[in-house]
Protein backbone atom coordinates (compact mmCIF):
# COMPACT_ATOMS: atom_id res chain seq x y z
CA UNK A 1 0.00 0.00 0.00
CA UNK A 2 1.39 3.38 -1.00
CA UNK A 3 1.88 6.00 1.68
CA UNK A 4 -0.60 8.84 1.83
CA UNK A 5 0.63 12.18 0.57
CA UNK A 6 0.47 15.76 1.80
CA UNK A 7 1.90 18.94 0.37
CA UNK A 8 4.73 20.65 2.21
CA UNK A 9 2.57 23.75 2.46
CA UNK A 10 -0.07 21.70 4.32
CA UNK A 11 2.58 20.67 6.82
CA UNK A 12 3.54 24.31 7.31
CA UNK A 13 0.02 25.73 7.46
CA UNK A 14 -1.89 22.87 9.08
CA UNK A 15 0.78 21.14 11.16
CA UNK A 16 -1.57 19.76 13.83
CA UNK A 17 -3.98 18.37 11.24
CA UNK A 18 -1.12 16.73 9.34
CA UNK A 19 0.21 15.23 12.61
CA UNK A 20 -3.24 13.81 13.31
CA UNK A 21 -3.42 12.45 9.78
CA UNK A 22 -0.03 10.80 10.36
CA UNK A 23 -1.23 9.11 13.55
CA UNK A 24 -4.31 7.72 11.78
CA UNK A 25 -2.40 6.44 8.73
CA UNK A 26 -1.95 2.64 8.76
CA UNK A 27 1.77 2.82 7.93
CA UNK A 28 2.33 5.78 10.23
CA UNK A 29 4.10 7.64 7.46
CA UNK A 30 3.25 10.34 4.98
CA UNK A 31 5.00 11.41 1.81
CA UNK A 32 5.50 15.17 1.97
CA UNK A 33 5.53 16.51 -1.58
CA UNK A 34 7.75 19.50 -2.27
CA UNK A 35 7.86 21.63 -5.40
CA UNK A 36 11.40 22.94 -4.97
CA UNK A 37 13.31 19.94 -3.64
CA UNK A 38 13.19 16.23 -2.94
CA UNK A 39 10.04 14.86 -1.36
CA UNK A 40 10.22 13.89 2.31
CA UNK A 41 8.82 11.08 4.42
CA UNK A 42 7.19 12.08 7.68
CA UNK A 43 6.90 9.41 10.36
CA UNK A 44 6.95 9.11 14.11
CA UNK A 45 10.18 8.50 16.01
CA UNK A 46 8.67 5.32 17.44
CA UNK A 47 7.79 3.99 13.98
CA UNK A 48 11.25 4.85 12.61
CA UNK A 49 12.87 3.04 15.55
CA UNK A 50 10.65 -0.01 14.97
CA UNK A 51 11.53 -0.13 11.29
CA UNK A 52 15.24 0.26 12.06
CA UNK A 53 15.05 -2.58 14.60
CA UNK A 54 13.31 -4.88 12.11
CA UNK A 55 15.93 -4.18 9.45
CA UNK A 56 18.76 -4.61 11.96
CA UNK A 57 17.51 -7.94 13.33
CA UNK A 58 16.74 -9.29 9.87
CA UNK A 59 20.17 -8.30 8.59
CA UNK A 60 21.99 -9.80 11.57
CA UNK A 61 20.06 -13.08 11.30
CA UNK A 62 20.66 -13.30 7.54
CA UNK A 63 24.38 -12.57 7.89
CA UNK A 64 24.77 -15.10 10.72
CA UNK A 65 22.98 -17.76 8.69
CA UNK A 66 25.15 -17.06 5.66
CA UNK A 67 28.35 -17.21 7.71
CA UNK A 68 27.49 -20.49 9.43
CA UNK A 69 25.76 -22.64 6.85
CA UNK A 70 27.13 -23.56 3.44
CA UNK A 71 23.74 -24.93 2.40
CA UNK A 72 22.18 -21.54 3.20
CA UNK A 73 24.78 -19.82 1.00
CA UNK A 74 23.96 -22.21 -1.85
CA UNK A 75 20.22 -21.68 -1.39
CA UNK A 76 20.61 -17.89 -1.38
CA UNK A 77 22.73 -18.12 -4.52
CA UNK A 78 20.02 -20.25 -6.16
CA UNK A 79 17.11 -17.94 -5.21
CA UNK A 80 18.96 -14.67 -5.80
CA UNK A 81 17.33 -14.21 -9.24
CA UNK A 82 13.96 -13.89 -7.47
CA UNK A 83 15.20 -10.76 -5.69
CA UNK A 84 17.61 -9.57 -8.39
CA UNK A 85 16.50 -10.85 -11.82
CA UNK A 86 19.53 -9.25 -13.47
CA UNK A 87 21.91 -11.76 -11.80
CA UNK A 88 20.93 -14.21 -14.54
CA UNK A 89 23.36 -12.30 -16.79
CA UNK A 90 26.28 -12.89 -14.40
CA UNK A 91 28.52 -15.95 -14.58
CA UNK A 92 27.90 -18.35 -11.65
CA UNK A 93 31.21 -17.37 -10.01
CA UNK A 94 30.18 -13.71 -10.12
CA UNK A 95 26.78 -14.52 -8.60
CA UNK A 96 28.63 -16.15 -5.71
CA UNK A 97 30.97 -13.14 -5.48
CA UNK A 98 27.92 -10.84 -5.38
CA UNK A 99 26.47 -12.87 -2.49
CA UNK A 100 29.75 -12.63 -0.55
CA UNK A 101 30.06 -8.91 -1.28
CA UNK A 102 26.41 -8.26 -0.37
CA UNK A 103 26.58 -10.17 2.93
CA UNK A 104 29.82 -8.47 3.99
CA UNK A 105 28.43 -5.06 3.13
CA UNK A 106 25.10 -5.76 4.86
CA UNK A 107 27.01 -6.66 8.02
CA UNK A 108 29.22 -3.57 7.90
CA UNK A 109 26.43 -1.17 6.92
CA UNK A 110 24.16 -2.48 9.69
CA UNK A 111 26.89 -1.82 12.24
CA UNK A 112 26.88 1.88 11.34
CA UNK A 113 23.13 2.13 10.61
CA UNK A 114 23.73 3.33 7.07
CA UNK A 115 22.15 1.50 4.09
CA UNK A 116 24.01 3.56 1.44
CA UNK A 117 26.92 1.08 1.06
CA UNK A 118 24.45 -1.75 0.42
CA UNK A 119 22.74 0.25 -2.30
CA UNK A 120 26.15 0.99 -3.84
CA UNK A 121 27.05 -2.74 -3.92
CA UNK A 122 23.74 -3.63 -5.54
CA UNK A 123 24.08 -0.87 -8.14
CA UNK A 124 27.66 -1.88 -8.93
CA UNK A 125 26.74 -5.52 -9.48
CA UNK A 126 23.66 -4.51 -11.51
CA UNK A 127 25.94 -2.44 -13.75
CA UNK A 128 28.27 -5.43 -14.10
CA UNK A 129 25.30 -7.59 -15.11
CA UNK A 130 24.32 -4.97 -17.68
CA UNK A 131 27.75 -5.35 -19.28
CA UNK A 132 27.37 -9.12 -19.48
CA UNK A 133 23.86 -8.66 -20.91
CA UNK A 134 25.26 -6.74 -23.88
CA UNK A 135 27.54 -9.12 -25.82
CA UNK A 136 29.14 -6.31 -27.85
CA UNK A 137 29.94 -4.29 -24.72
CA UNK A 138 31.23 -7.35 -22.86
CA UNK A 139 33.47 -8.21 -25.82
CA UNK A 140 34.79 -4.66 -26.10
CA UNK A 141 35.61 -4.49 -22.40
CA UNK A 142 37.26 -7.93 -22.43
CA UNK A 143 39.35 -7.20 -25.51
CA UNK A 144 43.09 -6.75 -25.01
CA UNK A 145 44.32 -3.19 -25.11
CA UNK A 146 47.27 -1.77 -26.99
CA UNK A 147 49.09 -0.98 -23.78
CA UNK A 148 48.79 0.70 -20.46
CA UNK A 149 46.78 3.90 -20.47
CA UNK A 150 48.28 5.06 -17.18
CA UNK A 151 46.82 5.69 -13.75
CA UNK A 152 43.11 6.18 -13.41
CA UNK A 153 42.32 9.33 -11.44
CA UNK A 154 40.30 8.93 -8.27
CA UNK A 155 36.64 9.88 -8.57
CA UNK A 156 35.57 13.24 -7.19
CA UNK A 157 34.91 13.06 -3.48
CA UNK A 158 31.37 13.97 -2.55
Amino acid sequence: MAAQEVMFSDLQLRGKAVAEQLRSTPGQSLVVRRRDSDDLVLTTVERAAQEREVVSVTTRMFVALMQRDGAARELVTDVLPDAFPWVSFLPRADVQAFVVDLVATLRSAESVANPAPVVRVIESWRNTAAVFADPALAEALAAPTDGDFGAVPAPDAR
